[in-house]
Order: C-alpha cells, then sequence, then structure tokens
C-alpha cells in the first residue's frame, strides 16, 4: 500500500521524521490464524445507511455510513476466513441488564431506564445484538465484554491459547476505542495483530486515520484487505491450528 489513510493528516516534521527512522519491520503472520470480530452490533450500524448527522438522532453511538461500507468488506474477509477452515470468533458489548455489570464509560451518563416511544426502547434492546452482515456461524464463539479491550473479563486468551492461535487478524470498530484497547492488549500477550484496514472503522476520519498510523507504528500490522485474503487464499492448510 504505497499511499496510506493516515498520509494526509502527518505534518512536514512527522515526515521528516518518519524518513529518519529506521524503517518499520512488520510482525507478519505466524503459523496459526484466527479473525476477531470487535462490536459489530446494532448500536453502531443502524438499521439502514444513513449518513451520520441523521443518524445520530436515533442511533447516538453510530458510525453512519463508514460502518455500512466496512461490513461489506468483512463479509469478505469472513467468507475467506470460513473457506480457508481459520477461525472466527467475535465480541459484543454486555447489557448491564443481562448481566448487572456496569459498562466502563457507565459514569458519564445514568443508566437508561425511560424511552421516548417504543421504538426508542427497542433501538436501546437491540444495540449490542450482532448484524447480519458480521452474524456468527453456528459453533463459532461469541464473547461478551464490559471493557473496551476484548480481552478484559472475557475468556478470550483462554479460547486462544487452546485453539493455539498466534496470529489475530482484527476487523471491527471503534478504531480509536475498541480496537485499538484489544490490539494493545493482543500485543501484550505477544499475539501478532493483524488489523485490516478497509475492515476497521470509527466515528471519524481524522481519529480513524491516526490511531490505524499508531497501531502499525507500534503494536501491530495494518493492512489491506486484498493482502489479507492473498495471504489466507496462499497459507489456507498452514494457518489451520493442528
Amino acid at each position: 500500500m504505497s499511499t496510506r489513510v493516515w498520509d494526509q493528516f502527518l505534518t512536514e516534521s512527522d515526515r521528516q521524521s518518519l524518513k529518519a527512522a529506521a524503517p518499520k519491520v512488520p510482525y507478519g503472520f505466524g503459523d496459526h490464524i484466527a479473525v476477531l470480530s470487535i462490536d459489530n452490533y446494532r448500536g453502531v450500524i443502524g438499521d439502514q445507511p444513513e449518513d451520520l448527522v441523521d443518524a445520530l438522532s436515533e442511533w447516538p453511538k453510530s458510525m453512519g455510513r463508514a460502518g455500512w461500507s466496512a461490513l461489506e468488506n468483512i463479509a469478505t474477509l469472513f467468507a475467506s476466513a470460513r473457506s480457508a477452515g481459520l477461525p472466527v470468533l467475535h465480541v459484543t458489548g454486555m447489557a448491564v441488564e443481562e448481566a448487572g455489570i456496569l459498562a466502563w464509560n457507565i459514569s458519564r451518563g445514568p443508566i437508561r431506564t425511560k424511552f421516548s416511544d417504543e421504538g426508542a426502547q427497542d433501538r436501546y434492546n437491540r444495540r449490542y445484538d450482532i448484524v447480519d452482515q458480521a452474524a456468527p456461524m453456528p459453533g463459532e464463539v461469541v464473547l461478551k465484554k464490559s471493557a473496551p479491550s476484548a480481552f478484559f473479563g472475557t475468556p478470550l486468551l483462554s479460547q486462544l491459547i487452546l485453539l493455539g492461535i498466534d496470529t489475530l487478524v482484527v476487523c471491527g470498530e471503534a478504531v480509536s476505542g475498541c480496537v485499538r484497547a484489544t490490539v494493545v492488549d493482543g500485543r501484550s500477550y505477544r499475539f501478532r495483530m493483524i488489523v485490516v484496514e478497509e475492515c476497521v472503522y470509527d466515528r471519524h476520519e481524522a481519529t480513524r486515520a491516526m490511531n490505524l498510523f499508531d497501531i502499525h507504528q507500534k503494536y501491530g500490522d495494518v493492512i489491506s484487505l486484498a493482502e489479507t485474503l492473498s495471504w489466507i487464499e496462499s497459507h489456507a492448510d498452514s494457518g489451520k491450528p493442528q
């Protein structure tokens, strides 16, 4: 990828320092690969594609059309991974009504108990439902979390150890929040972290771009969907846990 999504946001000083620094050495793929789908749920997608400003009135955490565009690519990624026999794991939010556990950001506002109409109540109830385009297949792991990182307070790590996974291919949202937190924790556990650029999304373009830049510089490899699919297709057998 000669042109990167973050290039337009770099200052001249940034560009000079990157030229002077040693080239990035990719982490690369390991021997056993899994796809990790993070927070592809209704609350950030909505029920139909809308511009962000329009979507926020009914879905306050919407990502607008960026989410819908990414979901098309995520469906392609899933199809390739499943065809190659690679595990696909899914993470979504844990509702306080279901588990009695307060979410990490609960201090930012009161728990919703009253709604203006039945439609608002219905949208709230469905907020953590994984959308159809990224839906799990029977037998795939689905975990619920109450913090940004998919590793925090979930059995994700033990499941990856059981499967013998050493590389996670990450998709979903938000790049600046749950994706980044998961990538940092994953790298801390010494997994190779691959982020598929067209399969991750955020509410703001600059935030998405610069968090991808940071991830690529420090914690993992940000690569294109085409590169990812090419690797999966050419290494399908070697990527399966034995």
